[in-house]
């Protein structure tokens, strides 16, 4: 069965409260603080406006979103584009729609079109599978800090190893 991959749009909010509630209850199980997985209506909006949400559909359905956040609507985190709120509807786990989704983003999105030397995004080091999952889709490790009273890991992810240097060398000149 083939997909559809869009841009998210105000009127799929419902939708995607929806399902982030369902996919991030294990993150609530573990009493991991994520805004998604507290998420309301409001805070959907606040995040399709001001980022790029992805959804991924299947047979019509909404089964997996992505959020890009771009580094110009919080300056100062990072140089690169941080991935956030993504989410597969229980009912498509481990059918590979939430690979599917984000491989596009990587490829598509931010290598091809955004031409982003890299990637990254943060998970909680207790959650017992998500960390696991990114490194073997090529992220590493490269910042820890606590947030809200849990070890949070930064995974990044480098697309354009050549621009990548390229950008690190002109950073480190320019902070010396």
């Amino acid at each position: 069965m083939t997909h559809l991959i869009r841009l998210a749009s105000a009127e799929d909010a419902d939708a995607i409260l929806d399902l982030t509630l369902k996919a991030y209850q294990p993150i609530r199980d573990l009493n991991i603080h994520f805004s998604a997985a507290h998420a309301d209506r409001e805070l959907v909006l606040h995040n399709l406006t001001q980022n790029a949400t992805y959804l991924l559909e299947k047979s019509g359905r909404i089964a997996a979103t992505v959020t890009v956040r771009y580094p110009w609507v919080d300056p100062g985190r990072e140089t690169y584009p941080f991935i956030w709120w993504f989410a597969v509807h229980p009912d498509f786990k481990q059918k590979g729609v939430g690979s599917a989704l984000l491989s596009y983003v990587e490829e598509e999105v931010l290598t091809k079109q955004v031409k982003a030397p890299a990637v990254y995004l943060a998970t909680a080091t207790r959650h017992p599978w998500l960390v696991g999952i990114y490194e073997r889709r090529g992220y590493k490790a490269f910042k820890e800090k606590v947030h809200e009273g849990d070890n949070i890991v930064f995974l990044r992810k480098i697309l354009n190893p050549s621009l990548y240097e390229l950008i690190e060398k002109r950073e480190s000149i320019t902070s010396t």
